[in-house]
């Protein structure tokens, strides 16, 4: 006969997060979230986690909200009308964004335009 078994226990107040990070980014990742997780209550800025993206923000920024939407770049190029190569270019920080461009890849994308300027 079977052993009834106990439910774990279920805190109400957490959850579970799936991030996918480049891999040299993981150990700062897992030391943020202890830190938090310690409480210190000490908050932390984009620029001290991942300091090699200051100056960067456009390029990530179309990145992101592209891989948020599940696009690929030649189909974002698609629905936006610029060249793959050009948005390749733009996320590589190779090419100028400029307004219009903004505005078109806001969108697409759902997002305020001027994140990408």
């Amino acid at each position: 006969m079977q052993e009834a078994t106990k439910k774990p226990h279920i805190d109400e107040d957490m959850i579970t997060l799936r991030l996918r990070v480049h891999r040299s980014n993981a150990p700062r990742i897992k030391e943020y979230v202890e830190t938090v997780e310690a409480g210190d209550g000490r908050t932390y800025t984009i620029a001290e986690v991942f300091p090699e993206y200051v100056g960067k923000e456009q390029q990530i920024a179309i990145r992101a909200y592209r891989h948020r939407e599940n696009l690929t770049q030649r189909q974002l190029a698609e629905l936006t009308g610029i060249p793959q190569r050009h948005i390749s270019e733009m996320e590589n920080g190779k090419r100028v964004i400029g307004k219009e461009l903004a505005k078109r890849l806001g969108k697409a994308l759902k997002a305020d335009y001027k994140v990408f300027l």
